[in-house]
């Protein structure tokens, strides 16, 4: 019997996964190892020096331990949202507030999305979700660049050594293109956000383009200002472009630097991932007023078994004119988003929210998600214990788990600014 088809078994090894994240103070991250995988995996030496350097708080020193049942409670929460994505009266209602360009499904199912949870004594609960969740790529050199401590750290390493992330990882753009194009293969990916090298995760970009590249698969990393539409072709620097792995924030491509990428998208002229329409059916945070909606869910037919693992997503409500005022007085209780944030801007704790920042969120244009706290990873800081508190993310394909990772914080949100704090493996027991 494993410990997913025994009770006692999954309490056990929680407790086991609490005492080492609360006391575990070991530096089991190798950096010298790190920086030579960086390196290696760009195909630029002094990649690291250059770029991650100057990123102190991109990488936690320490892992987090979690429970093989937990990980489990988080694939089912990922797998009820799938099966409700794929209902009609769901689809109906949330593309009913989407806008138009993300009415049309092109095909393809969105790459690398990003599912948070927030981890407490009941459970995973989930936060966000995302479509261009950011950090994979670094995040799964530096589950190999871990060594271990003691035997159970060596136990949660085993599963950090393959090289599974990489091939699945091509595989998906190969499906993507499939999904749209129906055979074949991409000659030609652009890597696209809005000034890439001035993003803080740019380190990234470069080493999705040279993974590309060692599968046979043409790569760049651009700038969606300098993209160029004639003729039914997008191109970039004068090449054509054949799919666009988008980083952009701006969902719906609604900015006019944009407009030349909204143009190709909705003439299916390029395909696009993950695109409007995956946004519209998975990441819209007005969506999560559904998905904590079990009334709601069993009305689209979603089954009993879905929806009770639908439990692990915080109750969310739409602000509006009519329930602002039982929402301030309940507001302590809250974490107020706004529906067309992202990245942690805008975001209110309930508990700090002033009165001026409110007669904004009354206005409208924010949801209201019942709070649900972080969990909590204690860390050694120039000798001494020190907690930090950590969410968790799912790295999915079409429902698929790629990858999970950790990350580590101290204030509202994560921030990559925190001494101790940043992107940490997630080590399974």
């Amino acid at each position: 019997m494993n410990v997913l088809e025994d009770p006692g078994l999954a309490e056990a090894s929680r407790s086991v996964t609490e005492r080492l994240n609360r006391n575990c103070f070991c530096i089991t991250l190798d950096r010298a190892a790190l920086w030579a995988a960086l390196d290696h995996e760009a195909g630029v030496t002094g990649f690291y020096e250059a770029f991650i350097e100057s990123r102190p708080h991109l990488f936690s020193n320490v892992p987090v331990f979690l429970s093989k049942s937990v990980i489990e409670e988080m694939r089912g929460i990922v797998d009820a949202i799938e099966a409700a994505t794929k209902l009609p009266g769901y689809r109906d209602a949330v593309l009913s507030w989407a806008p138009e360009i993300a009415q049309r499904d092109f095909g393809p199912a969105g790459a690398l999305m990003g599912y948070d949870f927030h981890l407490g004594d009941d459970g995973p609960k989930l936060i966000e979700v995302n479509t261009n969740a950011g950090g994979a790529f670094l995040n799964a050199l530096l589950a190999k660049a871990q060594k271990a401590c003691c035997a159970q750290v060596e136990q949660g390493l085993i599963g950090t050594r393959d090289d599974d992330f990489e091939t699945r990882v091509v595989a998906m753009f190969r499906d993507e293109w499939q999904r749209q194009r129906g055979a074949s293969s991409p000659r030609r990916i652009a890597i696209i956000d809005d000034r890439p090298e001035d993003q803080y995760l740019y380190p990234e970009f470069v080493l999705a383009r040279w993974m590309l590249l060692k599968h046979g698969i043409d790569a760049v990393v651009g700038d969606a200002s300098e993209l160029q539409y004639e003729s039914g072709r997008l191109r970039l620097a004068g090449h054509e472009i054949d799919l666009v792995y988008n980083r952009l924030v701006d969902f719906a491509l609604d900015r006019p630097e944009h407009a030349v990428l909204r143009a190709a998208y909705r003439d299916g002229a390029v395909v696009v991932t993950p695109n409007p329409h995956n946004h519209a059916l998975f990441a819209s945070k007005r969506n999560l007023t559904l998905l904590s909606d079990p009334a709601a869910l069993e009305a689209f037919g979603l089954s009993a078994d879905m929806r009770l693992r639908l439990a692990g997503v915080p109750r969310t409500v739409l602000v509006t004119p009519d329930n602002a005022d039982a929402l301030w007085h309940s507001r302590k209780d809250m974490f107020f988003k706004p529906l067309s944030g992202h990245g942690s801007k805008a975001v209110y704790r309930g508990d700090k929210v002033t009165k001026g920042v409110w007669t904004e969120i009354a206005r409208g244009g924010f949801v209201a998600q019942a709070f649900a706290a972080p969990g909590q990873r204690m860390i050694e800081i120039d000798g001494a214990p020190a907690p930090r508190k950590m969410d968790v993310r799912l790295y999915t394909y079409s429902g698929r788990v790629l990858l999970a990772a950790a990350r580590l914080y101290q204030g509202q949100t994560t921030n990559f600014r925190t001494p101790g704090g940043g992107f940490a493996p997630v080590l399974v027991l």
